[in-house]
């Protein structure tokens, strides 16, 4: 039976959302087996929402000392599955998950595509390449291509799996491993990660000040359930912290919903959001580019209409 490997992304005991994207790209090539790298006693929890997610198999790739360790322990995980039954492999596009695929396909000695949006049962895949300026197809060689796919580029759609646990020990670390010496985690707020995030507002140089983000931006995220996303001026004016950089050298974005005030639209920050599926614009420059491919358009004032929007979303939450 066709099938395909997903590596499962999973924070603090839950599931990422790109895990079930994944899952439901995977799709396209028959059965999936979602691989769930960590501690001894990490995918149990897990396997119920993975089940209801589509997973048809649960792969428990555990060692005791994947905490320790860096990228290797999923790398591992995934050549020994595939090297014994062979099969298209599906991860993240992230710089982790990038490195993963590259690892991977030397050992696999099959051809990886990142940046994907899209997968088909032949086994080609979307791109859009050149900064979101063109669309591709294209396929690569090998018994087991290897797919990098970009957060929120697949619309997650659950369809209930068997879920059969099995479980897959891990190979210690080896004198190549990166070993974590000390981890002190990213303070997590409650507004969704940016990458996955189905609502981003994102402010540029137009916003005028850290507090224009922390008074208009931050707001309107909230009152969405959004996240908060910057440009580059932005970022180099030290008004918002560079893990909110979108763009060509950022987070690429494609939520549902992306609303931009105050930026212009350089093509480094139009190549990190322009797959969103709608796009709105304030703006008080009629000439900014990044009108060309907005959904709709405000010539404006974004420090009077933005907070407007903020209180009309929050009446008609309430109501």
């Amino acid at each position: 039976m066709s099938h395909a490997y997903v590596l499962v992304e999973h924070t603090d005991g839950a599931l990422d959302e790109v895990t079930a994207e994944l899952i439901t790209a995977a799709r396209a090539f028959g059965a999936v087996s979602a691989v769930v790298v960590g501690a001894p006693g990490t995918a149990a929890p897990l396997a119920e929402a993975l089940a209801a997610a589509g997973a048809d198999q649960i792969v428990a790739a555990e060692g005791a000392d994947v905490g320790e360790r860096l990228v290797l322990p999923a790398v591992d995980a995934l050549s020994i599955l595939a090297s014994s039954n062979p099969a298209p492999v599906l991860v993240p596009s992230s710089p982790a998950g990038d490195e993963i695929a590259a690892r991977l396909a030397v050992r696999l000695g099959s051809g990886v595509l990142c940046d994907v949006v899209g997968v088909n049962a032949d086994r080609t895949a979307q791109q859009s390449i050149f900064g979101d300026t063109i669309s591709v197809t294209a396929a690569v060689g090998g018994e087991c291509p290897i797919y990098a796919v970009r957060a929120g580029a697949v619309d997650a759609e659950s369809r209930p799996g068997a879920g059969e646990l099995v479980t897959l020990e891990l190979p210690g670390a080896g004198e190549k491993d990166v070993r974590v010496t000390g981890f002190t985690p990213a303070e997590r707020g409650e507004r969704p990660a940016l990458a996955q995030a189905k609502i981003v507002v994102a402010g540029g140089r137009g916003v005028g000040s850290a507090e224009g983000f922390t008074d208009i931006v931050e707001p309107l995220a909230d009152a969405f359930g959004g996240a908060v996303g910057a440009t580059r001026d932005a970022i180099d004016h030290d008004w918002y912290g560079g893990q909110y950089q979108i763009g060509q050298t950022g987070v690429s974005v494609a939520p549902d919903l992306y609303i931009g005030l105050g930026i212009s639209g350089a093509i480094q920050h139009k190549a990190g959001m322009q797959t969103s599926k709608t796009i709105v614009v304030v703006n008080n420059d009629e000439d900014a580019p990044l009108f060309e491919i907005a959904d709709l358009g405000v010539v404006g004032d974004l420090f009077s209409i933005a907070p407007a929007l903020t209180e009309e979303i929050k009446r008609r939450r309430q109501g």
